[in-house]
């Protein structure tokens, strides 16, 4: 069987998505003979594929919503919380076209026996595609209550509603088409400022996350790590490792690990392992020093994904142009470093596989166990408690088919958590970038040229929003060193930090301020308006006149995943190293209708911190296979005491549909801070981290 992730979600930096399951492991004879007396295997699997494909999207409102007898009401949904906020979104959304307490509506989330198949958590697709459905369930509801109530002339509740054969016959019926939701300018719950639902349990300790589940006579797992990346096992001693009182111990092909009574006991075991296991290293593994030499030099043809896309005749207006600019941009591979490192509690019983874990894409992860153990995916349950933080990076169910197989082995559930160590080097990465931009303006500062292609890292936000009447974009995958895969707002953190910085570059060949030079080559409506908003607010032509030493002050702005944005910072720059400070941003944010304001505001902050961190120090380093800064006292992320001055302003669009919040904000925080460097320095700052030659004693 074959993972086939929704088709928003194909976009060529989600190579994680494209790895299948981590371990295929073998098929006993009994398990074979059980699995042929229910049908063939690959039938069985293909079929769970295509239910799975059929109730995407929760068609029926059974699937959606549940009414209880006590009038509570209960959504469904395949999506996960990881502190993004969709299940307060999606109460929220329930509640208001019901026409009840918010605290009347619970949400039950990411369990794959009993919700609708949302498909993966990603692209910022819970707003604009599961709250649509949810309100359309509720209104569904809302309206059979209000049928019910007219037909029998007197005034019912939800509980009431409960018990009627109306409502069981509406249950299995496709959600109604033409079901009315309640515009934005009517909302009276959505649009208002909502605390996270169970925040309160996340404050006490009370919830319980992936890394807490806890089972009866449940052991705990370790794995067996190569030493560096493309290793493979040669040869390990199992029987010294056997010998531990309470261990268990498994090896199957390139997988190895114990399990144990406590986690020290299995990771011990595990260094009696390692101590009498043989590698072969790969020796072609490049250092950091060389990553961008090495990509352009692994560039693939890739099926044409490479050609370029665009419009006119960007060489010859090239060739005429009086004022033309080239330059190269760069940006490292950065780790996701959530707070809560891969987890997963394994059990099986009676020859199904229930799963606890950390993962933005339960069913996915559902369907690689099944590969993975060669079993149908009927018999698979993933179960994603609220977790600790993804930023893409929890696409794919390696924690998890390593504690089932331990589990397995030993016969009793297993918890497995990664190490901090174990996430900074086996987890994906954020894609590396080298991204090759030449352009051209005319004499009425125009933009008449653009020619932009992007190495290794993708396409999301590729297209340039400026006029130019000969454009050419071009995306070059290539053989990366390192395992890479989706981040927050993918590519586009770092294509809008190119082109937003060789912006700023365009405009003072032009000789034209940066916002002037902006607007004028901009059509994007959207975009202008958040630039206007965000320049407003800061004071932008004051302080761009005001001089202070060692600072200066910049702007980018931007789109992706149908949202826009708009900065506007002040950075410090040290002149003894060269190395910025943010003082203070000012982010304009439009993404349609705000649904819960209080929720945003955190969105947009998270991205500016998580932003932060990959500008002034994230980037990974590695050498011969190894990293060198895998672990938080040499890989910095952003510190309480980096955090700056922030004044956000959200655009509020009561006319519009509501899109994707959680990612765009993210991507005006570099390219705005190289541009105030710029002016602090007289230096283009081309890589991330930023980093400003230190000036001469």
């Amino acid at each position: 069987m074959t993972n086939k992730p929704p088709a928003e979600c194909f976009e060529p930096e989600r190579h994680e998505l494209r790895e299948g399951p981590a371990y295929i492991f073998e098929v006993s004879r009994r398990q074979f003979l059980e699995t042929a007396g229910a049908g063939l295997l690959i039938i069985a699997v293909q079929q769970s594929a295509e239910g799975q494909r059929q109730s995407n999207g929760g068609g029926t409102l059974e699937a959606r919503l549940h009414i209880g007898e006590d009038g509570r009401i209960t959504i469904l949904t395949g999506k996960v919380e990881e502190g993004q906020g969709p299940r307060t979104e999606l109460a929220a959304a329930a509640a208001e076209e019901l026409r009840v307490p918010l605290d009347q509506v619970q949400v039950v989330m990411a369990d794959t026996d009993v919700v609708p198949n949302d498909g993966i958590t990603a692209g910022s697709r819970s707003t604009p595609g599961t709250v649509p459905l949810v309100r359309r369930a509720a209104a569904a509801a809302r309206e059979l209550l209000a049928s019910a109530a007219q037909r029998e002339n007197r005034a019912l509740t939800y509980k009431d509603l409960a018990r009627s054969p109306e409502l069981a016959k509406a249950y299995n019926a496709p959600l109604p088409e033409g079901v009315s939701v309640t515009p934005a300018k009517d909302w009276k719950l959505l649009g208002t400022p909502q605390p996270r639902m169970n925040a309160r349990d996340v404050v006490t300790g009370a919830h319980h996350f992936p890394a807490d589940i806890e089972r009866p006579g449940m052991l705990y797992g370790s794995i067996l790590r190569p030493p560096s990346y493309g290793a493979k096992l040669v040869s390990v001693d199992l029987d010294s490792a056997k010998k531990l009182p309470g261990v268990t111990v498994v090896r199957e092909g390139e997988f190895a690990g114990c399990a144990a009574p406590t986690s020290f006991q299995a990771r011990k075991a595990v260094q009696v392992l390692a101590a009498a296991a043989q590698w072969k290293e790969n020796e072609q593994q490049p250092s950091n020093d060389a990553l961008f030499d090495y990509l352009k030099s692994h560039a693939q043809s890739d099926g044409g994904r490479n050609r370029p896309q665009g419009k006119g005749d960007v060489d010859a207006a090239l060739a005429r142009a009086k004022t033309r600019l080239k330059a190269t941009y760069r940006t490292a591979y950065v780790q996701h470093a959530p707070m809560e490192p891969r987890a997963a509690v394994a059990e099986w019983q009676d020859g199904k596989l229930t799963v606890w874990t950390g993962t933005s894409n339960p069913f996915s992860v559902r369907d690689q166990l099944a590969q993975a153990f060669q079993m149908p995916a009927q018999r698979v349950r993933v179960i994603v408690p609220d977790f600790g933080g993804g930023f893409g990076g929890k696409h794919t169910g390696e924690a998890a088919i390593e504690a089932a197989r331990l589990a397995k082995e030993a016969g009793k559930p297993v918890s497995l958590r990664w190490t901090r160590a174990e996430e900074f080097m086996w987890a994906y990465f954020r894609p590396a970038a080298l991204i090759e931009i030449d352009a051209a303006v005319d004499e009425n500062k125009a933009l008449t040229a653009w020619d932009f292609v992007n190495y290794n890292s993708g396409t999301a936000a590729i297209d340039t929003p400026y006029r130019a009447p000969n454009s050419r974009v071009r995306y070059v995958p290539c053989d990366s060193p390192l395992r890479q895969g989706s981040y927050r707002a993918l590519a586009s953190t770092a294509n809008n930090f190119a082109r937003e910085a060789f912006t700023d570059e365009l405009a003072a060949a032009a000789g034209a301020d940066p916002l002037e030079f902006r607007l004028a080559n901009l059509d994007n409506e959207r975009i202008r308006e958040v630039l206007l908003a965000a320049t407003k607010k800061f004071q932008w032509a004051d302080r761009r006149k005001t001089r202070v030493a060692n600072r200066g002050v910049g702007l980018a702005c931007g789109t992706e995943k149908n949202s826009v944005v708009a900065a506007c910072v002040e950075v410090e720059v040290d002149p003894r190293t060269g190395a910025p400070k943010l003082i203070e941003i000012c982010q304009a944010f439009e993404c349609g209708a705000v649904l819960n304001p209080l929720n945003l505001q955190s969105q947009v902050e998270g991205c500016i911190l998580m932003g932060l961190g990959a500008a002034l120090r994230e980037e990974i380093l590695f050498d011969k296979g190894r990293l060198k800064n895998g672990r938080f006292a040499g890989y910095r992320v952003t510190r309480f005491r980096d955090v700056p001055k922030m004044d956000i302003v959200l655009v509020d669009k009561k006319d519009a549909e509501p899109v994707g919040a959680g990612e765009t904000p993210i991507i005006a925080v570099a390219p705005a801070m190289a541009n105030a460097m710029f002016a602090v320095t007289g230096q283009r700052v081309r890589s991330l981290p930023l980093r400003a030659a230190p000036a001469k004693a």
